[in-house]
């Protein structure tokens, strides 16, 4: 499997259609050939996902210059409760200080269980796109800009 089979088959087991946040084929091959957009794959064992093996969960993220942004996060369903998720974002705060990266930042679906998850990494709320997101049913969500100053991350220190 490519890096790109990889990416579709946990971003569509993981990502509610509802919200229509699945990334296009396209999309994923075209971000993964610039230089400054970074993967991180991992298998059931929390270990980078290779070839045949299933990959469970992964990170999408890119920089410029001193910031970088988290595109995309996801974990299988049947993969979650194993501390998937909380490997990959400590894995990237750890690349993004490497990279000598300052800021990161994501967005959110305002009603997104996995605002506590980024939260609890200390992620704060710095903005909100008003009815960024829409749903297949035509309700929309707000967006929550979130961002998180690498220096100040308790995780990933020890890098």
């Amino acid at each position: 499997m490519t890096e790109t089979d990889h990416v579709m088959s946990v971003m569509h087991a993981s990502f509610d259609p509802e919200w229509n946040e699945v990334w296009s084929r396209k999309q994923i091959a075209d971000a993964l050939t610039l230089p400054y957009t970074h993967l991180l794959l991992l298998n059931e064992q929390a270990r980078p996902a290779k070839g045949t093996d299933k990959a469970c969960a992964f990170a999408l993220s890119r920089h410029v210059m001193d910031e970088e942004e988290l595109l995309l996060i996801g974990v299988r369903p049947e993969c979650r409760g194993r501390g998937l998720g909380r490997v990959l974002l400590n894995d990237l705060i750890s690349a993004s200080r490497k990279r000598e990266v300052s800021n990161l930042f994501l967005e959110v679906r305002e009603n997104n269980p996995a605002r506590k998850f980024y939260a609890d990494f200390g992620f704060e709320q710095i903005g909100r796109r008003r009815g960024y997101y829409r749903s297949k049913s035509g309700d929309t969500m707000d967006a929550i800009t979130m961002g998180l100053s690498i220096s100040d991350s308790i995780y990933a220190q020890a890098s």
